[in-house]
């Protein structure tokens, strides 16, 4: 990112027929051009900026005679989706947080204009020959990183349910298979509650164990839950090959090691695949466990739908009382 320079200030006198003394008379430089990062509600990716990383905005013209200032540098405004955080990519420094639609901020402040030879005129010196260069812009180099924005954050193993519950109870439409993985990039669905009220799901990639060290997708979703309002941790209770407890402390572990802010959210232990289930004491442990954390136990099945309507309005109930 590089603002403009700013325009010289000239040099210049008056010259006209029948004026003896005419003085100084050279116009200020106009200012650069500033670069700016405006948030839209609009988009969600930073895709456009995968490719073209380098942007400039305009150098402010020179100074003229006749007291004539020069034309300021065309400012340039990109746009970034909400939940961009924007840091200085050389010394890490953190720029802003574009949280509010419309937020507009100054990434790089152009050059100032510099001054004319008519600012320097005075009782001994009525000829100054001095006027000043404009000044530099800035340049900075710019780590645009984007946190998605969302009120419940779905954590949990590969082939929990997360991506079939988003599909179920939103209009989202992400991609659902039977092999870990299969989500790759965070997913937002909006969910209707009444004509009036919705929230914002989020399905999150995938957890592994050592998830907070980078294993599996690592760390570069778990950030994004970073700011949700609420966790849904999905415990797939109808998979012989895992323990409920086991899936529960795993994922519980990596949420506390990664950040302690992340940990203390509100969390629900949500049991799916209940039309699966084929064992009855898989759903005791369940509930067992549920108890132990003061939780009411949640089963749901996004493929017959059971469990879902309750599940949503006791959702909304608990974002209206955060």
């Amino acid at each position: 990112m590089e603002a403009g320079n700013g325009g010289a200030g000239a040099v210049s006198f008056r010259r006209e027929k029948f004026v003896e003394m005419g003085g100084p008379d050279g116009g200020d430089g106009g200012d650069g051009g500033s670069l700016y990062l405006k948030s839209a509600s609009s988009l969600n990716t930073l895709n456009p900026y995968r490719h073209q990383r380098s942007f400039s905005a305009q150098r402010g013209m020179n100074g003229e005679s006749a007291l004539c200032k020069g034309k300021n540098g065309r400012s340039v405004t990109l746009e970034v989706p909400l939940g961009t955080v924007v840091r200085d990519a050389n010394s890490g420094e953190l720029l802003a947080e574009m949280l509010e639609d419309g937020q507009r901020v100054c990434v790089a402040r152009g050059g100032r204009g510099g001054l004319g030879n008519n600012h320097f005129k005075s009782a001994t010196n009525r000829t100054p020959r001095k006027s000043q260069p404009g000044e530099t812009g800035e340049a900075r180099d710019l780590d645009l990183e984007l946190k998605m924005i969302a009120d419940v954050g779905l954590v949990g193993f590969p082939n929990a349910g997360k991506s079939t519950l988003v599909s179920r109870v939103s209009a989202a439409r992400p991609k659902i298979a039977d092999y870990p993985f299969t989500t790759l990039e965070p997913q937002l669905g909006v969910v209707p509650v009444t004509d009036i009220d919705s929230f914002v799901i989020s399905d999150i990639p995938g957890l592994i164990e050592g998830a907070a060290q980078g294993a599996g997708l690592g760390i570069q979703f778990l950030r994004h839950v970073e700011r949700t309002r609420m966790l849904l941790h999905l415990v797939d209770i109808s998979d012989p090959t895992q323990e409920p407890k086991d899936a529960v402390h795993i994922i519980e572990s990596e949420l506390a090691e990664f950040s302690d802010a992340l940990f203390a959210k509100p969390r629900w232990l949500v049991a799916t695949k209940l039309d699966a289930l084929q064992d009855d004491g898989r759903r005791e442990q369940f509930e067992k466990l549920c108890r132990e954390r003061g939780l009411t136990p949640v089963f749901i099945s996004a493929v017959t739908g059971e469990g879902l309507k309750q599940l949503i309005y006791s959702i909304h109930d608990e974002l209206s009382a955060l």
